[in-house]
């Protein structure tokens, strides 16, 4: 028998569960102490998940995508990349896009129905929010394609989860990067579920990441929660595309520790000992053990820089509370350069509503 092709999917992981090395760290991570930034960002990130989820349920928010458990992942993607780059997200990496420069009050502000927040700070290329499933794929192929026909050393990176990874939006932009040998980073955060439709019920495929062989991709399985393996990957398809050698499709394995969105009730279509289960493999508590093992963090510093987390988020709830409500004619006012006939008669109506 011939074999036209074969292919392997190379899994990474160095920090097992338990938060011991599995494997000798990439160089650049041999000191502990490297690691202790991003570490203290992804602690930022859950303090700010944990705070945005109050004011949900206190009314104060609109339905919010909660990223407990991602930690890892969004942090280290985020650092991996530079600010001329381009980052093409779904609507919950936060840790990425804190890590550019976004602030959190934009993210209230999005979550909150004012889209103000979708013009948020940072490199101002970056893509906004998207919440149609995978789409921004197809964007971060398409502004990849850009870079190199300038023949620019930029990349683009966009975000989907595992669901997202079934979408023909997501099979385009795999097609696009291999033709054209464009500089792709396909970042596929499997965390078990699309909403409530298991990973199992999704795709036969053995992995996610083999979802970019078909276009010639380089294909890698992650530790998601294992933010040294997360920083790895990256560095790999990263450094390929400056490069020019092509794209990439990175499957991230973690798990999402909390309810797919604030209007959502994962315990309708997912059992209490699987989710027992998951927070065995929390990325926050096998960095943590790891960094303390290693005499470099410990849990007084930890109870301090929780402390200090919580004011400074604290300063961009206030921030965000305390912006002034658009008037109701915004939701007509930047749409079109000449608006127009029906929409006219709806902004008049709206403001005659308002008695104005």
């Amino acid at each position: 028998m011939s074999i036209a092709a074969h292919f392997d999917i190379e899994y990474l992981q160095y920090l097992g569960s338990d938060g011991k090395p599995v494997a000798e760290f990439p160089a650049a991570f041999r000191d502990p102490k490297a690691l202790l930034p991003l570490f203290k960002q992804m602690l930022y990130v859950r303090t700010f998940d944990a705070k945005a989820i109050a004011l949900q349920r206190t009314g104060k928010l609109g339905t919010y995508a909660a990223s407990l458990g991602h930690e890892a992942t969004h942090v280290g993607i985020g650092a991996s990349m530079q600010p001329e780059d381009v980052f093409a997200p779904s609507y919950r990496e936060y840790g990425a896009q804190f890590m550019r420069g976004v602030r959190p009050r934009e993210v209230l502000l999005y979550w909150g129905g004012d889209e103000r927040g979708n013009d948020f700070s940072g490199p101002k290329q970056d893509y906004p929010w998207c919440v149609p499933i995978s789409t921004q794929c197809l964007m971060a192929a398409g502004a990849a394609l850009s870079f190199k026909l300038r023949g620019q050393k930029r990349i683009a990176v966009a975000c989907c989860g595992d669901g997202g990874s079934s979408k023909s939006d997501f099979y385009a932009a795999v097609n696009s990067a291999g033709a054209f040998t464009s500089p792709l980073v396909l970042c596929v955060i499997n965390n078990g579920w699309a909403i409530s439709v298991p990973r199992g019920a999704q795709t036969g495929a053995k992995t996610l990441a083999q979802k970019g062989l078909a276009g010639g991709l380089y294909c890698l399985q992650v530790d998601g929660n294992d933010l040294v393996a997360v920083l790895e990957g990256m560095r790999r398809a990263t450094e390929r595309a400056r490069k020019g050698e092509g794209g990439s499709v990175i499957e991230f394995m973690t798990y999402r520790l909390h309810d797919h969105t604030t209007a959502d009730d994962a315990r309708r279509y997912r059992s209490e000992d699987e989710v027992k289960d998951a927070w065995t493999r929390d990325p926050m508590t096998r960095l943590r053990t790891y960094l303390t093992a290693q005499k470099a963090w410990s849990e007084a510093e930890e109870q301090a820089w929780i402390e200090e987390c919580g004011k400074l988020v604290d300063i961009e709830i206030n921030a965000y509370l305390e912006t002034p409500v658009q008037p109701v004619e915004a939701m007509f006012d930047y749409l079109y350069a000449d608006m127009p006939a029906d929409l006219a008669a709806q902004r008049a109506f709206a403001l005659a509503q308002e008695g104005r």
